[in-house]
């Protein structure tokens, strides 16, 4: 068994340029129009969001956040890389009728479309709402930390072209470590509210993709 390994984002440095999203999109062949849930959007022009959410085709979605508070009233963005949290007690895995829903040696979460029978009770026990049904397989779909990549030694491919590393990837001891230095850094500076969301055992045991927030 390998160690752990899953993703630390730190919201304060996404340019939400959407590279990883792109990235994910190309390794994985995933087709950037329609889908089960939603397609690419018509922008309002209140958001650059074109994505809207997690689907079949969208593993990862960069949500675009526009927050106004009496104390800033001139607003702010809140950019944030979201993807599939692979939790350490997976509601998805623990509902799954089949056990087309496995762990990895890496610790990750992953469907296995050829077990899977299309019965969306994973979708119904994620409380991230990461799960969607592949329209023309009839069948769960979501990110799998680039399993593939990693059994050949390779990064996932959104943290590789993460251009300012928000999204870094590495062994979750590691990880935990480099983001507790980042809060203080952060907090030394000013930033009182910058802490850590899923880095402990508090939700769901600790989730494999956890991430930096100043809200």
């Amino acid at each position: 068994m390998a160690e752990a390994v899953g993703f630390f984002t730190d919201t304060t440095v996404c340019i939400g340029c959407k590279a990883c999203q792109v990235a994910c999109h190309q390794w994985n062949e995933l087709p950037a129009g329609k889908s089960g849930r939603v397609g690419l959007t018509v922008l309002s022009g209140d958001s650059y969001d074109n994505t809207g959410s997690f689907s079949d085709v969208n593993w990862r979605h960069v949500k675009f956040i526009e927050q106004f508070t009496e104390s800033r009233v001139d607003g702010r963005w809140l950019l944030m890389s979201d993807v599939c949290k692979h939790c350490v007690h997976a509601p998805c895995l623990e509902v799954c009728p089949t056990g087309a829903i496995t762990r990895t040696e890496f610790d990750t979460v992953v469907i296995q479309s050829d077990a899977c029978n299309g019965c969306r009770d994973c979708i119904a026990a994620c409380p991230f709402g990461v799960i969607d049904i592949n329209p023309a397989s009839g069948t769960a779909q979501k990110c799998t930390l680039c399993y593939d990549r990693l059994q050949a030694g390779m990064e996932p491919a959104c943290s590789k072209a993460c251009p300012t590393d928000s999204i870094q990837f590495g062994t979750i001891s590691q990880l935990r470590e480099r983001a507790q230095k980042r809060v203080e850094q952060l907090q030394q500076a000013g930033e009182k509210h910058a802490y850590l969301y899923g880095a402990d055992e508090k939700i769901l045991g600790g989730l494999n993709s956890f991430y930096l927030l100043v809200d």
